[in-house]
């Protein structure tokens, strides 16, 4: 019998989530049927999107959503093999059941040297946002600029290389000198820290006087508010994430977008990375390939200990990591 220990929500969150709001248990996994394999996690994944899923999706009692790259540990399905690494939306635990239909191995072709962790960020879902954000609803073109908020994390990071490798200029903000630096260090043409300028107008203008071709936004609020006026004419906005209104209690009033929209013509779409499930391979070949080649840098913000599950979570809702945010058990 194995015992797994797994994070569940204990209270819905109130604004800012807790510590108080999990509760750690364990859950006794019975033995393998045919078909099925016992996986234990190796690495979970942390990130924005479970604080208003959790919300839409789940129940008080429920165990956490999530991703993991686990290891087959026992395995009862002749699709798999032990000591195979997979990456798995079991949520947050230690070990865990599969019939092998919900799992799938990582990309052929990794490399020994790499992180497996990397198949849950530069790698994985937040990579795989990033290439089809840019590529499928902001369009990008050679030559045209770029700006992205958020630059610093798992999404935005490899929004900013992804364009540089595209023919773009890349204005890239973050909330922090040691994150403009990451961002300067990888690649991008402009960065500033949007908590110490005195006018984010300024900066954005400063940044790219002709305005912007392309704003890939995962912050909202009043970021782009001030962003859509920079717009050049027939713009286009991918709108990814809203992590600036993800702990409100009390949603926020605008200002509206409407008038920008129609002087500038621009056009603004809100996606999720499901809606290309059918390239996910395409997607991933082609980061696992740059990241081999050295021209998409990542970096990864790793915290040890399972038990650390929620820390970590609302470490990187307050912005304290650079890149990706990482569990390892």
């Amino acid at each position: 019998m194995v015992t797994a220990k797994v994070w569940v929500l204990k209270k819905h969150f109130e604004g800012f989530p807790k510590t108080s709001d999990f509760d750690l248990k364990k859950i006794e996994l019975p033995n393998l049927k045919d078909g099925e394999l016992l996986l234990e996690s190796v690495f979970l994944s942390v990130d924005p999107y479970m604080r208003p899923y959790s919300r839409r999706d789940m129940k008080e009692g429920d165990i956490m959503i999530g991703t993991q790259v686990a290891r087959i540990v026992e395995s009862k399905n002749p699709a798999f093999t032990v000591g195979a690494f997979v990456v798995a939306r079991s949520g947050w635990r230690t070990h865990f059941i599969s019939d092998g239909k919900d799992i799938q191995l990582l990309p052929s072709g990794w490399p020994e040297s790499l992180p497996k962790s990397l198949a849950l960020g530069t790698v994985g879902m937040p990579g795989l946002t990033a290439y089809f954000g840019l590529l499928e609803v902001c369009k990008m073109k050679p030559g045209e600029t770029v700006l992205v908020n958020a630059a610093a994390g798992a999404v935005g990071s490899v929004v900013g290389q992804l364009a540089k490798i595209g023919g773009c200029k890349v204005v890239g903000c973050a909330g922090s000198d040691d994150k403009v630096a990451y961002l300067k260090k990888i690649g991008f043409d402009e960065a500033f820290n949007y908590k110490t300028v005195t006018s984010l107008d300024e900066a954005l203008c400063k940044a790219s006087p002709d305005g912007y071709d392309c704003f890939f936004d995962n912050v909202g609020g009043e970021f782009a508010s001030v962003a859509i006026n920079q717009m050049k004419k027939y713009g286009r906005i991918a709108v990814c994430g809203a992590i600036s209104q993800y702990n409100d209690s009390v949603p926020q009033k605008g200002p509206y977008v409407q008038v920008p929209m129609i002087f500038k013509e621009l056009q603004m779409e809100g996606f999720i990375v499901t809606r290309w499930n059918n390239r996910r391979e395409e997607g991933l070949k082609a980061l696992l390939k740059w990241v081999v080649e050295g021209k998409v840098k990542y970096h990864e913000q790793v915290t040890e200990g399972f038990e650390n599950m929620p820390m970590a979570f609302i470490g990187m809702l307050k912005g304290e990591n650079i890149g990706k945010a990482i569990v390892k058990v």
